[in-house]
C-alpha cells in the first residue's frame, strides 16, 4: 500500500503537549477527524489510477479537475500530516537559526510576525488554516486559506501552519479560538520550520 495514503504516526506522545493540546483533543482531532479524511481518501481512489499517486499529485489532480470531494479529503490529509510536524513538546517560544533571520528580514521583527500571524489565524472567518509560506523569490508570506486549501496549489513552499478549524480547539478551548492561537506559540517546532526552508 502507498504509505503516504495512511495515517502518519504522531512525532510525539499524545500526552506530551498537555495542557495546550490534551490527549482527549488528539483522540478527536487526530484519532477521528484525520482518520476520517484518510479513510475517505482511500475509498475515493480505490480502483483508480490514483492509487499509486503521491498525496501532492492527488492534490494537484483534484484541484485542476475541480473534484471538490477528492480535493477536500486529500488536502486535509496532507494539511494535518504537516500540522502535526509543526508542533513539539520541547520547542516553542522564539525561533532560531535561518527561520529567525528570514522572519526578521521579511516582517522586521519576530513580535511583528507573531502579531500578524495570530491576527490572521484569529480573524479567518469559518474554517481554515493560517500558513507561513516561502514564495518563489524566497520571501516569507502569511497566507490565510479557507477550508481545505493548501499552499501546494499556489506553488508556494509551506513552512508552518496552524489549523483553525473548530475541531482543532473545541475540546480544550470551546469557542475561544484566540486562546488556542496564543497557546500555539508555546509548542511550535522551529526545527521543522528550518527544515522546510528552500
Amino acid at each position: 500500500m502507498n504509505s503516504t495514503l495512511q495515517l502518519p504516526d504522531l512525532p510525539y506522545d499524545k500526552k506530551s503537549l498537555a495542557p495546550i493540546i490534551t490527549e482527549e483533543a488528539f483522540d478527536y482531532h487526530y484519532g477521528k477527524h484525520h482518520v476520517a479524511y484518510v479513510n475517505n481518501l482511500n475509498k475515493l481512489i480505490k480502483n483508480t489510477p490514483l492509487v499509486d499517486a503521491s498525496v501532492p499529485e492527488i492534490i494537484q489532480y483534484s484541484f485542476e479537475n475541480n473534484n471538490v470531494t477528492l480535493f477536500n479529503n486529500v488536502a486535509q490529509h496532507w494539511n494535518h500530516s504537516f500540522f502535526w510536524q509543526c508542533l513539539s513538546p520541547n520547542q516553542g517560544r522564539a525561533p532560531k537559526g535561518k527561520i529567525k533571520e528570514l522572519i526578521e528580514r521579511d516582517f522586521e521583527s519576530f513580535e511583528n510576525f507573531k502579531e500578524q500571524f495570530s491576527t490572521t489565524a484569529t480573524k479567518l472567518f469559518g474554517a481554515g488554516w493560517s500558513w507561513l509560506v516561502q514564495n518563489q523569490e524566497g520571501k516569507l508570506e502569511i497566507l490565510p486559506m479557507k477550508n481545505a486549501n493548501t499552499p501546494l496549489t499556489q506553488n508556494k513552499t509551506p513552512i508552518l501552519t496552524l489549523d483553525v478549524w473548530e475541531h482543532a480547539y473545541y475540546i480544550d478551548y470551546r469557542n475561544a479560538r484566540p486562546k488556542f492561537v496564543e497557546s500555539f506559540w508555546e509548542i511550535i517546532n522551529w526545527n521543522f520550520a528550518n527544515h522546510n526552508l528552500k
